[in-house]
């Protein structure tokens, strides 16, 4: 199919990639229309705080719910609580509800509880209810809101939004990251290939397939919940496996063109063969990121489906916009001759060297040099003959130092961010530091405690009630209670409960889980109020206990789905277990990093941060989904390149330093691209985006280099020709699945290659 899907397009160029502007045209136009919608609303069904939250619902609240607006006079201003400053306050509360969307200002003097004064008078809180969900707020609209409060900027008044209004004014764009992985992909394929046309057409369908995966991401937050870290998240992603993919496909067509192939030819044999491990590693990812769906969780579904889709759309572009480009550009992507590269004295002296080069040395000297000049290898050439010569001790290095790098993964703890985590300076930062120090740290993230009455209440007074407000006050950890407010309909109740402690702090969730076990229980036995404990801060406690229950669960399904891939692919039950559990060490040291870094704080602040900060439960989950998924583009490249030698040769030794030699350079070049793309999100304010970039970068560094350049070789050395037992009745069962096969006729092992495993070993086993 993929060989007729090359050669199709190949023959259509023109067509091809008109069909893809158009395509692109459209979402692009799309987007004008419609707009893009993120939302950072965590709903977790079955949970209490979820109870609490649909219970909250009976009260009427605007869509919105109250969003602050923080009102801040320096030490030379007069307080807030003055005529002039009231006045002013007044007045902008008055511009403000005329702004759209609006539907209630309250300002600091309003009623009690829906507003605060602090107590020097220098900072208060309006509230401003929209008729806009969390999830519909727009820089825009925040920036109205803050326009509108004119009058009380005008008196010396400080004005700062917070809330979703904070959020939506901190969006910030990531273009920077992705220009900057884009200019350093550039270079390390413009060094590799020695040609700026070759090394322009990875990035031009990688950056064509992000335009597409952004913009249909974009468009499904009408549809979700999409947060705006599941964006970035599908950029990082797209625009990394994107880049890579089409790197292995045009090293190969390359090859196919120096071979003396044509080009119509090549790009559809460059299908059928690179753009089969193509469409089998991003079949990879995406059933490994399917397997958040096990989390229950609406957050991890958004945050599995934006990557989903940016390398669907990745792979798409490979398959038909690629071989389209590669037809139109044809012999101006062929590599040079290496006298064309060199001096005329070394092409002299490398053709004396290759006359005297002893027979049968040319494969492994040309994958291992790359220039096939020389009999000695060279690069991975070199580094494979090692590997496989020691392959004991470069086993224990390999698992010592991975080792070392995974040991702080085991005090790894979910814990939750809040506004004191953003860069100073943001609105969201700016509005948590003066709400903290004029209201204490828990007004930053109160919580909120719901009861539901079998008989209606007539008044918030009522005897099943008054128990409730007196237990919340006299609970440890807790700073003030407000007044329980009755709905309309008499059955439902409600307190707002303010933490003494910052809604991040672990205190905060230990005061959740007294409440909930403790305080209320014994204030309501009896009475048949029936309670529950919400608000954004408990709802993120609830959020890593589910994500903590189900990660066994998850990574479970991810580990049994890579198996049960590889093991047709290539038809070994011990390279499937092997990969499986080798992804898992790449794993457990991009978490080792994570923890160092983000929980301990070591050499935070180069990156941005001023210290230690907890680390979301999701982050390690979803991790380990694309972690997984992408440690098997390597891993299909390399275990392709030592299978088909293996099939070739019926040498096992010799097919893994013939593969590896062949690959390393390939392999670590993709690498090296995807580090870049991963680290350029580094310089990103939000905590969150710059954990996935270190830990994914870290991880894909380690996966191409120590993992695929000394676990893999050294360990498939060892077992010898175990590698590849398979036995009889599995034999009968699998689908043959030859993804080195390019369409010249399928590969298929040697007879011994399948003998018992006791029957097959060479000898470097032991």
């Amino acid at each position: 199919m993929l060989l007729s899907v090359g050669r199709w397009c190949a023959r259509r160029p023109k067509r091809t990639v008109a069909a893809w502007l158009l395509l692109l045209t459209a979402l692009a136009a799309a987007v004008g229309v419609f707009g893009t919608v993120t939302s950072e609303a965590v709903t977790i069904p079955g949970s209490d705080s979820q109870a609490a939250r649909d219970a909250g619902e009976a009260f009427g609240d605007a869509a919105s719910g109250p969003q602050p607006v923080l009102l801040h006079t320096t030490a030379g201003e007069a307080e807030l609580t003055s005529s002039a400053q009231r006045a002013a306050v007044e007045a902008a509360a008055r511009a403000i509800a005329d702004v759209d969307h609006v539907v209630a200002v309250t300002t600091p003097y309003g009623r009690a509880g829906g507003s605060a004064l602090s107590a020097d008078g220098r900072t208060g809180r309006m509230l401003v209810e929209l008729d806009l969900t969390g999830r519909d707020i727009t820089p825009s609209i925040t920036r109205g809101i803050v326009d509108a409060a004119g009058p009380a900027a005008d008196a010396g008044i400080e004005v700062t939004p917070g809330g979703d209004l904070a959020e939506a004014e901190d969006k910030g764009s990531t273009g920077h990251s992705e220009i900057i992985g884009l200019g350093a992909a550039f270079v390390v394929l413009a060094l590799g290939f020695g040609s700026l046309v070759a090394a322009g057409v990875p990035l031009l369908t990688g950056a064509l397939g992000l335009v597409g995966s952004l913009c249909v991401v974009g468009l499904v937050g009408h549809l979700v919940d999409m947060p705006s870290s599941g964006t970035t998240i599908a950029a990082m992603i797209g625009l990394g496996v994107g880049i890579d993919y089409t790197l292995f496909c045009l090293t190969r067509f390359r090859e196919l063109l120096a071979a003396g192939a044509g080009v119509e030819d090549a790009v559809a044999r460059t299908m059928a063969g690179s753009g089969k491990s193509v469409l089998f590693a991003g079949a990879a990812v995406i059933a490994a990121l399917a397997g958040l769906a096990l989390g229950g969780l609406p957050l991890l579904h958004a945050l599995a489906l934006a990557p989903g889709i940016a390398v669907l759309v990745a792979v798409a572009a490979t398959l038909t916009l690629l071989p389209a480009v590669l037809a139109l550009l044809g012999p101006r992507l062929a590599p040079k001759p290496v006298t064309a590269r060199v001096p005329r004295f070394m092409a002299k002296l490398a053709s004396k060297r290759s006359a005297s080069r002893p027979a049968g040395s040319d494969r492994v000297a040309d994958a291992g040099a790359g220039t096939g000049t020389d009999a000695r290898p060279r690069g991975w050439g070199r580094i494979a003959e090692y590997v496989a010569a020691r392959p004991w001790r470069c086993l224990a290095a390999g698992l010592v130092l991975t080792g070392v790098l995974a040991a702080p993964a085991a005090h790894l703890t979910f814990g939750q961010l809040d506004g004191g985590d953003r860069t100073v300076g943001t609105a969201s930062r700016t509005a948590y530091d003066r709400t903290a120090a004029a209201f204490g740290p828990g007004a930053n993230g109160p919580l909120q405690v719901t009861g539901t009455l079998s008989d209606p209440a007539a008044a918030p007074d009522d005897p099943r009630l008054a128990p409730v407000t007196a237990a919340l006050r006299t609970t440890p950890g807790v700073a003030a209670v407000a007044p329980a407010e009755l709905a309309a309909d008499g059955r439902h109740a409600r307190w707002q409960v303010t933490p003494e402690t910052a809604p991040g702090d672990p205190d905060t969730a230990a005061l959740v889980h007294r409440l909930r076990e403790d305080t209320l229980p014994e204030a309501t036995a009896g009475s048949g109020l029936v309670t529950h404990v919400g608000g954004a801060t408990a709802a993120q406690a609830d959020l890593n206990e589910r994500l903590a229950r189900r990660m066994p669960l998850v990574v479970g399904f991810v580990l049994a789905v890579a198996g049960l891939l590889l093991l047709p692919a290539f038809r070994s039950p011990v390279i499937a277990v092997k990969a499986a559990v080798l992804n898992l060490v790449s794993v457990a040291a991009a978490y080792g990093v994570l923890t160092a870094v983000f929980q301990w704080g070591w050499g935070a602040q180069l990156i941005g941060l001023e210290g230690a900060v907890p680390i979301p439960g999701y982050v390690p989950l979803l991790m380990f989904a694309v972690l997984f998924g992408l440690s098997m583009d390597y891993e299909v490249f390399l275990l392709s390149a030592i299978r088909a030698a293996y099939v070739r040769d019926g040498d096992n030794r010799g097919a893994v330093i013939s593969g590896l030699a062949g690959t390393g350079r390939i392999v670590t070049s993709a690498a090296l691209i995807m580090v870049s793309v991963f680290l350029s999100y580094v310089l990103s304010d939000d905590p969150v985006v710059k954990m996935f970039g270190i830990g994914l970068a870290v991880a894909v560094a380690l996966d191409a280099t120590v993992a695929r350049g000394i676990l893999v070789p050294s360990t498939m050395v060892l077992l010898g020709r175990v590698n590849w037992w398979l036995p009889a009745w599995l034999d009968r069962l699998l689908p043959h699945m030859d993804i080195e096969d390019d369409g010249h006729g399928p590969a298929r092992p040697p007879k011994e290659a399948v003998a018992d495993a006791a029957l097959a070993s060479d000898g470097s086993a032991s």
